[in-house]
């Protein structure tokens, strides 16, 4: 049975884990930067380390977890810079220990690219285009898809009906929210032969490694879905409208090399960007239970906060109304 929080999930359970796999742990262990998983860097006996991740329990179904972990392993096998979970004497890559299903990784080193170096982004758009390209061979058949109900409707209403949005602000939220689902909408529904494709999903620098000998490494497929290809390319972006457009026009060049793109896509950027802010506060709000996230992110559901959220959607209303970005 599986558990339903973290609370059992100590030190010793984490080397138990590695060790049923017949693997000796040195008993070093390091718990990293992860807030929806647990992910520690485990000491081997006289061999590298290895990262070990342990999955947020009840989230996904082991099939959506063994998608995800296929997905990784086709783009290997592509020889692209994607790090799939080592798989045991059966081919299993998916275990489960004391109630906590997890999976092993080799350790890779590397640091997030920089946005404004555009010899690293059409370096990636290259990258991701040949990630797409076989992404769009065919579908996934248990992983969800990017959606104005899911990134955006489900989460506004987990804030309204659990009451982290506070009492004076509820109507203007419903206003704000309802507005810009409506134009999210009206955005998907305008691009012109829109393909959803197998994605990363969640493509920031943050989950690039950059080593100085290697180049680029795709890490953290946790949350691949099906999703329009701009998915992955618009968080690369960063500065104002005019740094944005000559990021992802190098990006664009790079992926076309390996994959069509269709420009109509670039008019999703602003939404999906609004999408993920609405997603991100509704995943705070959901995950505020467990101990870890009031510890890590003590602005959150604070007076100022909601405040600040409010503002960042009405900028975002604003930001819809815009053109798409220029590719040059």
């Amino acid at each position: 049975m599986l558990e339903s929080n973290y609370d059992n999930l100590t030190p010793d359970i984490v080397i138990q884990a590695i060790e049923s796999l017949g693997l000796i742990s040195d008993a070093r262990v390091f718990a990293l930067n992860s807030y929806e998983n647990r992910v520690y860097q485990v000491g081997i006996d006289e061999h590298p380390p290895i990262i070990a991740k342990f999955y947020r329990p009840l989230r996904w179904t082991d099939e959506q977890i063994t998608e995800e972990h296929q997905f990784a392993q086709l783009l290997a096998d592509t020889d692209l810079p994607v790090i799939p979970p080592t798989k045991d004497d059966n081919g299993n890559t998916l275990h489960q220990f004391s109630g906590y299903r997890f999976s092993i990784f080799p350790r890779q080193g590397g640091q997030a690219p920089e946005p404004d170096d555009f010899d690293q982004i059409y370096r990636l758009g290259r990258l991701i285009g040949r990630i797409h390209k076989a992404g769009s061979a065919k579908s996934f058949q248990h992983r969800p898809s990017i959606s104005v109900e899911s990134y955006g409707i489900e989460p506004a209403t987990l804030l309204l009906e659990q009451g982290f949005i506070p009492s004076y602000q509820t109507k203007e939220f419903e206003r704000i929210i309802e507005q810009l689902s409506a134009k999210c909408k009206s955005a998907f529904a305008q691009a012109d032969n829109l393909a959803w494709i197998r994605s990363h999903g969640d493509c920031h620098v943050g989950n690039i490694l950059w080593n100085r000998d290697t180049g680029p490494w795709f890490v953290d497929f946790d949350d691949c879905r099906t999703a329009p290809a701009v998915q992955d390319l618009w968080m690369l972006l960063s500065g104002d409208r005019q740094n944005q457009s000559q990021q992802i026009s190098e990006i664009i060049e790079g992926y076309r090399e390996f994959h069509d793109f269709n420009l109509s896509e670039l008019q999703l950027v602003e939404p999906l960007r609004t999408l993920r802010i609405i997603h991100y506060a509704g995943w705070l709000a959901k995950r505020w239970s467990d101990p870890a996230f009031p510890l890590c992110f003590p602005w959150f559901n604070t007076e100022n906060y909601w405040q600040q959220f409010l503002a960042e959607l009405h900028d975002q209303s604003d930001a819809l109304d815009l053109p798409s970005l220029n590719v040059y």
